[in-house]
């Protein structure tokens, strides 16, 4: 069913924006969903990505004559901080005229404000952030979440890494729940695989110089650097890295794996670095090209990054309840909870008892060349290229 919607909006979003408007949609009822997401500050590619994907979802939507209902996106920016993320989340969910919502991709602001959605009643479809207590640490019926968690990611990174023959890391990670969590569950995946950390070192987000830790680094001479944060982190460690003569292999998260890291560091200083993400690439999902193409359409002046299919997905699930049931948060709550090998354009999807979706696969990325490449397709993995050490 959702499959041959999909291809039908695909035909629908080509509609200019007169035709959207014609009456019989007009005559429709306008029923609200708000996106939360960081839209200004170092995490906006991300942000920016994912409120495209969701606005793509809904302009597709209201394409459709097949709808039930005119469907208007409330955009709130959560700036990537968890005192502004509880604010727009009190915002949205004390808002009845909301129905449900797509929220958050930094992992410090959703555990902030999912006690918030839980206490208006709103529910909603996290769409980024990773940090497995937001679903796992207590059960919140109004949460769900498309993508997976930090422990998916980190099994899987701790095996990849112990296949590629390192034994000694470093760990450099920021002192938010984000970062905390990826050093808890990437040091205890990697003990499992017979790898050794020499150090830990814990920074702020917003920390500039990083000299002392590098140093220490240096002396101890790790095979690898694991890197437990975001982008705007990311970058700063790893030109520094490169300004001490640090040459240990660069392993980041999914909190790297934006064209802005790139961007940031330049190919040349970029490359080699690797990340791991859940899902598989744009290029490899059932749906890739269309939403892909549908995406150029649209004519956005960001591209859609590492989270846009997921904010997509997370859009459609919950106007697909909203359809079936009505705008209702009871019951589309209810609907949410009854997922189950849901077609979208990430693959199936289904929530467990924590509203969790079960995500059976994690992509390994590396940069090439000036781009995130999976690495299955990439010139490292044919012995083209070597990483750092090997």
């Amino acid at each position: 069913m959702r499959q041959a919607l999909f291809l039908r909006t695909f035909a629908a979003v080509a509609l200019t924006s007169g035709l959207l408007l014609a009456p019989s949609v007009q005559a429709k009822d306008t029923v609200k969903i708000t996106f939360i997401g960081p839209l200004t500050g170092g995490s906006s590619a991300i942000g920016l990505g994912g409120r495209n994907s969701a606005d793509l979802a809904v302009k597709q939507r209201n394409g459709d004559p097949q709808a039930k209902y005119n469907y208007e996106l409330v955009v709130l920016d959560d700036e990537c901080k968890p005192n502004v993320g509880v604010q727009v989340a009190t915002k949205a969910a004390s808002d009845k005229s909301i129905i449900a919502g797509v929220t958050n991709y930094c992992s410090a602001v959703a555990i902030s404000a999912i006690d918030v959605y839980s206490r208006f009643g709103l529910p909603i479809v996290v769409w980024g952030a990773v940090l497995p207590e937001i679903t796992y640490g207590r059960k919140l019926k109004e949460v769900h979440r498309i993508n997976g968690t930090m422990i998916n990611q980190n099994q899987v990174a701790a095996e990849f890494m112990a296949k590629q023959g390192y034994k000694k890391w470093a760990v450099i990670h920021d002192t938010t729940d984000y970062g905390k969590g990826h050093n808890k569950y990437f040091s205890e995946s990697l003990k499992k695989h017979g790898g050794e950390i020499v150090g830990t070192f814990g920074v702020m987000s917003d920390q500039q110089d990083f000299t002392a830790e590098l140093t220490r680094i240096k002396e101890l001479n790790p095979e690898v650097v694991f890197f437990g944060g975001l982008t705007p982190l990311g970058i700063r460690i790893r030109s520094q890295m490169d300004k001490l003569g640090i040459t240990a292999q660069l392993q980041g998260t999914s909190g790297i794996k934006s064209d802005a890291y790139i961007e940031g560091l330049g190919k040349d200083l970029a490359e080699g670095s690797l990340a791991f993400l859940e899902g598989a690439p744009l290029e490899k999902l059932p749906h890739g090209k269309e939403f892909s193409d549908a995406y150029q359409k649209q004519g956005y002046s960001q591209p859609p990054d590492a989270y846009g299919p997921f904010a997509y997905a997370a859009t459609d699930l919950i106007i697909d309840a909203i359809e079936k049931v009505g705008p209702n948060r009871k019951k589309v709550l209810a609907e949410l909870e009854k997922t189950a090998d849901a077609d979208t354009i990430i693959g199936k999807v289904t929530f467990d008892d924590h509203g969790q979706n079960i995500v059976p696969l994690v992509s390994t990325y590396v940069a090439q060349d000036g781009k995130w490449v999976i690495w299955e397709d990439s010139e490292y993995a044919a012995g083209k290229r070597k990483l750092k050490g090997r």
